[in-house]
């Protein structure tokens, strides 16, 4: 197998919201840790890693350190493409597909970065399988051999078999109801989408041409006034205009495209896959006892069936349960029976209209500096925990409405107030007045980590000036 010439487009975008409360929108799925300690789009980024070492990615602008962390964690080289807004993967796949014309790189393995794939080598084995139709002009997509009728995938219906074991698809069908995935797979030709595609970029153009030549010209005029900005260690930003983009209608390249191209090939891979789509999905790779029940982190089944727990955090105990599925986060649980995991996102999607914080973000908060975890807060005072990694830095501010209490409890801290730079360590203290520029910096080895107590009028994060940042954040 040769894959030099494929360059691995990985598709970062979506919220995740039926994984809620372990997955928001400030934080989806795919940058989770679900693995053992890896997040699904480390595990692909891995997986692509057999394929080519050389990536590119596709992301929303709110997740771009999430991102280029992943990415600097792996032997490979890459670039990421920021959307300004989110409009489904058919703008997505054309943006990347401008890029990649522009830099000479023209057949594409699209994945999406939330996909689960154990068998990395046998990933390859079946991308192999495409290359020579793509190069050939067709688009091929690959299809997962079902194995029980899901109502939570679409299925693909293929053609007449050749010997390389690829066909032409004959339609795709879009996610069934019970009967009708029962009959799907008693006709034994078809397969569940995986949403996985091996072309060449100027094949996809000309398809976007072709069936939504709206999209493309969105996309190539936002694309056309793009920004780049190069990173240490070698990866770029590239920023579409987000003024043209935002006229983007949103829509699947499905829909938009595959639905109605009339060269598309699919190719069928056997091995465990999943899109890890629901807690059902999530809890189906946790080994189960005797009666059917999982248990990930500190949870306790007694004289249970079918339950499954996920605590990471603290002893959650389940008493004479039966199909229910029991998700412990820091600030909010989730209780649901098996047969309602797919209405999780009616719930988070009515959390938002009543502005409840906890629909969208995390206590605890990546940062390009490292992390914050909001441990306590009540009538004009605010207590967190902040980490910083090693070399790393916060920008130069100032807050004009609440005062900070320091507490190195890990490591050594530099830190800038008004003129003076000195540096605490384990158990020693500091204290930052309204209004004095500051700044906190981890000079050593080993992640710091200081308790920071805020009083004031209000406390909110974007009561913040910055003056001097790393990372060419706003003062937003």
């Amino acid at each position: 197998m040769t894959f030099n010439s494929i360059t691995p487009v990985i598709l970062c975008g979506g919220s995740g919201s039926r994984l809620w409360p372990l997955s928001r929108k400030s934080f989806p799925k795919q940058f989770v840790p679900l693995v053992g300690e890896k997040s699904l789009l480390q595990l692909t980024l891995e997986r692509v890693s057999l394929l080519a070492d050389h990536v590119l990615l596709v992301a929303s602008e709110d997740h771009r350190f999430l991102v280029s962390e992943s990415l600097h964690s792996m032997p490979l080289r890459g670039a990421v493409i920021l959307e300004p807004s989110a409009r489904n993967t058919a703008a997505a796949m054309t943006l990347a597909a401008l890029s990649s014309v522009k830099e000479g790189r023209d057949l594409l393995l699209f994945c999406p970065a939330d996909h689960h794939i154990p068998d990395s080598a046998a990933f390859a084995k079946t991308v192999s399988l495409g290359i020579t139709h793509a190069e050939a002009g067709a688009i091929v997509t690959y299809g997962v051999l079902p194995s029980f009728p899901s109502t939570a995938y679409g299925y693909i219906q293929q053609g007449s078999v050749q010997e390389d074991g690829c066909s032409r698809v004959e339609r795709f069908i879009e996610k069934p109801n019970s009967s009708t995935a029962q009959d799907l797979l008693l006709r034994g030709n078809v397969l569940w989408n995986a949403g996985i595609f091996l072309c060449k970029a100027s094949v996809l153009i000309d398809a976007m041409a072709k069936h939504a030549p709206d999209i493309l010209e969105v996309c190539r005029r936002s694309f056309d006034e793009a920004a780049s900005e190069l990173l240490a260690g070698g990866t770029s930003f590239i920023r579409p205009e987000a003024q043209s983009f935002s006229d983007c209608r949103s829509e699947s390249i499905d829909y938009a495209v595959m639905e109605h191209h009339d060269h598309v090939v699919v190719a069928p891979f056997s091995g465990q896959w999943s899109d890890v789509g629901s807690w059902n999905a999530l809890a189906e790779m946790t080994e189960a006892d005797e009666f059917g029940n999982r248990v990930q982190g500190q949870g306790r089944i007694s004289q249970s069936r079918n339950t499954f727990i996920h605590a990471p955090h603290r002893p959650v105990v389940a008493l004479g349960t039966e199909n229910l599925l029991i998700i412990d986060t820091p600030d909010a649980v989730l209780i649901t029976h098996r047969d309602h995991v797919e209405q999780v996102k009616n719930v988070v999607l009515q959390l938002e209209k009543e502005n409840c914080s906890q629909a969208i973000t995390h206590r605890k908060v990546s940062r390009p500096w490292g992390w914050y975890d909001s441990i306590d807060t009540g009538d004009r005072f605010q207590v967190k925990r902040i980490g910083v990694k090693p070399g790393a830095s916060l920008s130069l501010q100032k807050h004009h409405h609440r005062a900070e209490h320091w507490i190195v409890v890990k490591g050594t801290a530099e830190v800038t107030r008004g003129t003076e730079t000195f540096l605490l360590t384990e158990n020693q203290s500091t204290y930052i007045p309204i209004g004095e520029i500051h700044r906190l910096k981890n000079p050593g080895m080993v992640e710091l980590e200081i308790i920071e107590v805020q009083s004031g009028s209000y406390l909110g994060e974007n009561d913040i000036v910055r003056f001097e940042d790393n990372y060419g954040r706003a003062n937003d």
